[in-house]
């Protein structure tokens, strides 16, 4: 059973709750601890359990995980930081809310993800990390440019928003020795109606990581409940996951080999309902090892009328995303990026969520192939 109502193929992406998250929410309300509490401690410990890593730390949102993480890693001003102009402008505004300038490169235009080559080529004496984003949910494999990366000093911050519970190999995206980011927004893998996480490293960067999200006070929240006084030692920020969002975030967390499920399911639907479509290229999200996020296209011709087309006939397609590197925020850091710029002009991400049914999907095929062929008619 669900709260939110089916959507079909009219929206984009819609959340999914499990009916359990209504309870868990009363309860955390009742309790009036509406910050951080044993609640958010709680989800933090399953999060870990699950990921099979030592630690997390919960925060307000994915992008606060970036920043949180950015600087844990040491990242600031004068420093660059390597990133894919393929994503979400959350990824590049991180990076200038620690003071550093991105360094775009482009992406691999079968996988919409970067590439070592494309990192290794980037690399320059101010370079003190690199944000892989794991496009629908795709793990990035960054093991060719290791050694030049540790070499370098260089830290690997893995914008992993679309990934919750993808693999690496064998073991989760998380737990793969990167200082990894997720997202727990209202359309994500795992959601908590809002929020985000770091998983550290290490004791030391989990520890730093907890005072950057809690005003860089030193002793924990429950310490100070009990307390006259606190010791502020640094900079921090408030971003701290509430209780309210942690205990949604449980309840989605019991169900996600459910959801996990379902997700690989639809993915490999639309797979099948698009084999054999001309001019429609369906990017690789690796799918026996990945949770995926969205299902993302390429059309390779139209793609504005197409995406009208299907809009008229009530299909929620989306884009995602623009290329940063041509936004005027961004301007400053504009390189030609030829491949991401062809990709921004093909992309198209179809219908994806937890509400869809195959029949949706086949809908969805159906009528993007009607849209090519009458424009291939025109």
């Amino acid at each position: 059973m669900i709260l939110t109502a089916p959507a079909g193929a009219a929206h984009n992406a819609r959340p999914y709750l499990y009916s359990g998250a209504e309870a868990a929410l009363a309860e955390a309300l009742r309790s009036g601890r509406y910050n951080h509490s044993a609640v958010t401690d709680e989800f933090e410990n399953a999060a870990a359990g699950f990921l099979g890593v030592p630690d997390t730390v919960a925060v307000a949102s994915g992008t606060a995980a970036l920043h949180v993480a950015l600087l844990a890693a040491g990242v600031g001003p004068g420093h660059e930081v390597i990133v894919p102009s393929f994503t979400f402008c959350a990824t590049v505004q991180a990076v200038l809310a620690t003071g550093a300038r991105p360094r775009f490169i482009e992406i691999n235009p079968a996988t919409l993800c970067v590439e070592p080559a494309e990192v290794l080529g980037a690399l320059t004496s101010h370079t003190r990390a690199i944000l892989p984003v794991l496009y629908g949910g795709r793990a990035v494999d960054l093991t060719a440019a290791r050694p030049a990366l540790d070499e370098h000093g260089v830290t690997v911050v893995e914008d992993a928003a679309h990934a919750f519970g993808s693999y690496e190999g064998t073991r989760r995206v998380g737990a793969t020795g990167a200082l990894t980011c997720f997202s727990f927004g209202p359309i994500k893998n795992l959601t908590c109606g809002q929020g985000g996480m770091v998983v550290p490293r290490t004791p030391l960067e989990a520890d730093t990581c907890r005072r950057l999200r809690g005003l860089g006070i030193v002793e924990s929240a429950a310490w100070r409940a009990e307390a006259t006084t606190y010791t502020v030692d640094g900079f921090g920020m408030r971003v701290q996951m509430s209780s309210l969002n942690a205990a949604i975030g449980l309840v989605q967390l019991q169900h996600f080999a459910e959801a996990e499920a379902k997700r690989r399911d639809l993915w490999r639907a639309y797979a099948a309902a698009l084999d054999g479509i001309h001019d429609v290229a369906l990017v690789d999200v690796d799918v026996d090892r990945s949770v995926p996020h969205l299902c993302a296209v390429r059309v390779l011709r139209d793609r504005e009328r197409v995406f009208r087309t299907l809009r008229e006939h009530g299909i929620g397609v989306g884009t995602h995303y623009p290329p940063n590197h041509t936004q005027p925020a961004f301007a400053e850091w504009h390189r030609p990026l030829p491949v991401t710029e062809r990709v921004g002009q093909q992309a198209m991400t179809l219908p994806f969520h937890q509400h869809l049914t195959e029949a949706d999907v086949d809908r969805v095929a159906g009528e993007l192939r009607r849209a090519l062929t009458a424009g291939a008619a025109r």
